[in-house]
């Protein structure tokens, strides 16, 4: 038994001295990632403590340590709430909408900048296709509320013009159209810089593969599927397992900035949003706490999920 322990601790001083070896031999690589650590260290994991303002009646008169602990008092008020089902149930319709229709629309955009074989004509689509991503979601917004404006709106005059309507709509103050013009604008946002990191996967397909295909008389849509998906798909499953992690996000900026119509309310109180707006404007912190923790939890269980569904599959980032 002594010995097994000797074994064991020689083990883990042989590990340990391998790693700082590795570590001394890396320097300067792990001096670049040093302050990506520190920043993530700083910005993330020191204010945690701060959930623990989920479980008391916090008083900023008080402060965080003196005020009064009650346990899961807010967890309870928000699941007994009556905005509860409203809201759980446009973050869950968003959010799956966001994922069924944004996610894989990169990826059929990579696949067909893939077959494009003028250079000069694609590189100009990937150039218009990305450049909205670098726009704040301030400008996105105030563009598509001019163009969807009942005001000489350019969607309401080429509707008027091409007779399918009689007198301008106001998009967005109709509940109805507002998840259709959500998703729309998020997928025109980020289609392009999404699709970047799908084409940089296809660019390290084997071309001996696709010349194979051709020999046996495998059309360009037969080798889309039967080559270059299957071989991309490590890729596509792991931001799967991130997007899914991400479900309950189903989006603030956006949202906050369309949906300012408080007729649109109906449909646009999300966690983020009714967490902003409880929280902040009306100083409920210790309840827009508990909302948000409430979240964070649910995500982290369905990335949790999602990475053992993948694991079986033999992609997963754990």
């Amino acid at each position: 038994m002594a010995q097994l322990t000797i074994n064991k601790t020689t083990v883990q001083n042989k590990k340990s001295n391998s790693l700082f070896k590795q570590f001394l031999r890396q320097w300067d690589i792990q001096l670049m990632v040093i302050p990506a650590l520190l920043l993530i260290f700083v910005f993330s994991y020191l204010p945690m403590y701060g959930v623990l303002t989920a479980f008391k009646d916090y008083n900023i008169m008080k402060g965080f340590l003196d005020s009064p602990w009650v346990g899961t008092k807010y967890f309870e008020q928000f699941f007994n709430s009556p905005d509860f089902s409203r809201v759980m149930r446009n973050t869950v319709i968003v959010s799956l909408l966001k994922f069924c229709i944004g996610f894989p629309a990169p990826i059929f955009l990579a696949l067909i900048l893939n077959e494009v074989r003028h250079m000069a004509f694609k590189r100009i689509v990937q150039t218009v296709s990305y450049l909205p991503y670098f726009l704040s979601w301030v400008i996105v917004a105030g563009f598509f509320t001019s163009m969807l404006s009942t005001d000489n709106g350019s969607v309401n005059i080429a509707l008027e013009q091409a007779n399918l309507i009689k007198e301008p709509i106001n998009f967005l103050s109709i509940s109805e159209y507002f998840w259709a013009i959500l998703v729309s604008v998020n997928v025109w946002k980020d289609i392009g810089f999404a699709s970047i990191v799908y084409l940089a996967a296809i660019a390290g397909v084997d071309p001996h593969m696709y010349e194979a295909a051709e020999m046996d008389g495998a059309s360009k849509l037969k080798q889309m599927f039967l080559i270059t998906l299957p071989s991309i798909m490590p890729v596509i499953i792991i931001f799967m397992i991130l997007a899914m992690g991400n479900l309950l996000n189903a989006g603030f900026e956006d949202i906050l900035l369309l949906g300012s119509n408080p007729l649109l309310r109906e449909v646009t109180d999300v966690l983020d949003t009714y967490v902003y707006r409880t929280g902040i404007q009306n100083g409920r912190y210790a309840y827009a706490t508990a909302i948000g923790l409430f979240k964070a939890i649910i995500s982290v269980g369905m990335l949790v999920m999602a990475n053992y569904l993948a694991r079986r599959s033999g992609n997963s980032l754990w």
